[in-house]
């Protein structure tokens, strides 16, 4: 009898692994080309249209009072899906932590400010160009103008182009300004010491009173009852100073002494000649130290006190004279004259 013996099972091993190796780039490249974009990303991008040279992070314009400046604002429509943009000027601003971000919008034409009043947000128009529908996969370039009024004051007014799709809002900063004569001014205010330790800090506000924004640097100099005291050397500051902003910061300050009555310098310098200065004093008593000394010293006091008050009791007692115990009092004797007999 021939025996036909049983195929071996690891000839179907290397078929199955080809098999398997040709679905996976297939199963990518369906999920890659043939899947719908997922709904939590944006769908549409809004930035400057590139300039000759590169990509721009932000518009910058600069011009005289009176004149019309143009731009484009470039939008990327990146789902499968039409979309519609609403585009409008706005005011800027930067927060607190240095933070862009763009004013609400203003009221129609004839129900508010209007003009220079209004901020220069209000200066930049699209036109008809204002709602513009983006087809799937396409990338539109928007034209937009800015009109100077004739009456603006020079140097940086913030604004930004504002882009809003289906709750989504993109704001783009706008860098505009005016020709003429700049003005880089500061002042710092309400310069306090907060902390002890390693954990002291200065606060401050700085203010801008030009017409510029500014990029400040901040050094800390102090000196105490025993010589000068490690501050801090010039460094920037994360703040873009925008004109007539308030802004409150509060700077480290490790080099703070541990025990000392120092009296600190606050200085702050901008491009444009923009100098200022603050001044705040403060104790630094370890407070630790000070309670297990204090306590101490009043332990020390009461012990003295106590003593005292013993060795008063004890001089009393040896000054007074000895009482006589058993004698009885005994009546006063009379005394008498004695004169001579007479003769």
């Amino acid at each position: 009898m021939l025996h036909v013996p049983a195929p071996s099972p690891r000839r179907v091993l290397p078929v199955r692994r080809l098999c398997r190796a040709a679905l996976v780039p297939l199963l990518a490249a369906a999920a890659l080309y043939g899947a719908p974009a997922r709904a939590d990303e944006p769908g549409w991008t809004a930035e400057p249209a590139a300039g000759r040279t590169a990509a721009r992070p932000y518009f910058y314009l600069a011009g005289t009072p009176g004149t019309v400046l143009e731009d484009r604002l470039a939008l990327a429509n990146t789902t499968d899906q039409e979309r519609t943009v609403t585009l409008r000027g706005a005011d800027a601003y930067n927060t607190a932590d240095g933070a862009f971000a763009v004013r609400p919008a203003r009221p129609a034409a004839g129900d508010g400010p209007t003009g220079a009043a209004a901020g220069a947000g209000s200066w930049i128009s699209f036109g008809a160009s204002a709602t513009v529908k983006i087809p799937p996969r396409t990338r539109a370039v928007v034209p937009f103008t800015v009109t100077v009024p004739p009456a603006s004051p020079p140097g940086d007014h913030p604004a930004a182009v504002v882009a809003t799709e289906g709750g989504r809002e993109v704001g783009v900063r706008v860098h505009l300004r005016v020709s003429g004569p700049t003005l880089a001014a500061l002042t710092v205010e309400d310069v306090a010491v907060r902390g002890r330790g390693a954990a002291a800090e200065v606060a401050y506000t700085l203010v801008n009173r030009g017409n510029v924004a500014l990029a400040p640097e901040l050094s800390i100099s102090a000196r105490g009852r025993f010589g000068e005291v490690p501050g801090r050397s010039a460094h920037p500051v994360p703040v873009e100073l925008l004109p007539g902003q308030r802004v409150e910061l509060t700077e480290p300050w490790p080099g703070a002494p541990v025990f000392d009555h120092a009296s600190l310098t606050l200085t702050v310098t901008a491009p444009g000649g923009a100098r200022a200065t603050g001044h705040a004093s403060a104790w630094f008593v370890p407070w630790g130290i000070a309670a297990w000394t204090g306590a101490g010293l009043l332990g020390l006091g009461a012990t003295t006190s106590v003593a005292l008050l013993l060795v008063r009791r004890r001089r009393t007692r040896r000054d007074d004279p000895p009482a006589l115990v058993g004698v009885p009092e005994q009546e006063p004797v009379a005394e008498h004259e004695l004169t001579g007999a007479p003769r």
